[in-house]
């Protein structure tokens, strides 16, 4: 019997020979995973070779690494994460609280579709001028349509900031200094101008598009990778809530302090 081929541009599989369904070898994008790249890259070069046709230079991986890092847990503050935790702490299975998560991560507020917003704002910009920089933003923040009229917020800006935060400046600094990053050492060079133009805080979800737009991926490539960065986060609060109380959930006084069923839930307690 002719032995089926497994093969995709990105995978190609060899069966066993006593066993089509067993896989004895495994290539992507034809390198031997098993008897090549194990034990000889690091797993953002895996990634890497999933989403993009050759090898990462040593630069690329160095800065897809140090972005993985930067995105792995965004923390109990967003809300992607908070998500996972309440999932975790009502006993939801893993796949619930991966599922929440990703749900909410995914929109135009901190999200997934604000980064792949907010890099093909950096395919569209030509000239680095701040004004045009500005218009091309402001442009992406247009309502899109009569149904739903409310004017976004320029993508990769924190819509509610009063300030930009120490950790986005510190990782904007951090990826921008890796070198061969000319959109991050732009932005950290003009990031007091962009902010004073569009009258907003940088916010994590720019650095992010920035950074995955000088690696070179497009904008569905970059929605991917944000959504896949930062699930490790969101697993461990879960799990850390899943093994705890409700009685000791992160803001679970703050959210509870003008329900009037909160005397009730003391009175439990």
């Amino acid at each position: 019997m002719t032995q089926p081929l497994i093969r995709t541009r990105i995978w190609d599989e060899q069966p066993e020979p006593a066993d089509r369904f067993a896989t004895r070898a495994a290539r992507c994008r034809g390198y031997d995973v098993y008897n090549g790249l194990l034990g000889n890259a690091r797993w953002v070069d895996m990634l890497w070779l999933l989403f993009r046709e050759d090898a990462p230079t040593p630069q690329q991986s160095a800065l897809l690494d140090t972005l993985a890092v930067a995105l792995a847990n965004a923390g109990p503050r967003d809300a992607a994460v908070h998500a996972a935790m309440c999932a975790g702490l009502g006993g939801s299975p893993a796949a619930a609280a991966l599922m929440a998560a990703l749900a909410v991560g995914a929109g135009r507020h901190g999200g997934a579709q604000e980064v792949a917003a907010a890099m093909g704002c950096w395919d569209r910009v030509e000239t680095l001028a701040v004004d045009v920089w500005a218009a091309a933003w402001r442009s992406a923040a247009a309502p899109s349509s009569a149904i739903w009229p409310q004017a976004d917020h320029a993508p990769g800006f924190e819509p509610n900031g009063v300030v930009t935060a120490g950790i986005v400046c510190d990782a904007l600094a951090r990826l921008a200094a890796l070198g061969g990053t000319p959109r991050l050492g732009w932005l950290a060079a003009h990031r007091a101008a962009v902010e004073a133009a569009l009258g907003l805080p940088l916010a994590m979800s720019g650095v992010a598009a920035a950074a995955l737009a000088d690696l070179g991926f497009n904008p569905e490539q970059g929605e991917m990778l944000h959504l896949l960065l930062r699930l490790p986060g969101a697993a461990a609060h879960a799990l850390e809530q899943r093994a705890a109380s409700y009685k000791d959930f992160p803001f679970f006084a703050l959210e509870l302090q003008d329900d009037p069923r909160h005397a009730l839930l003391k009175e439990a307690a």
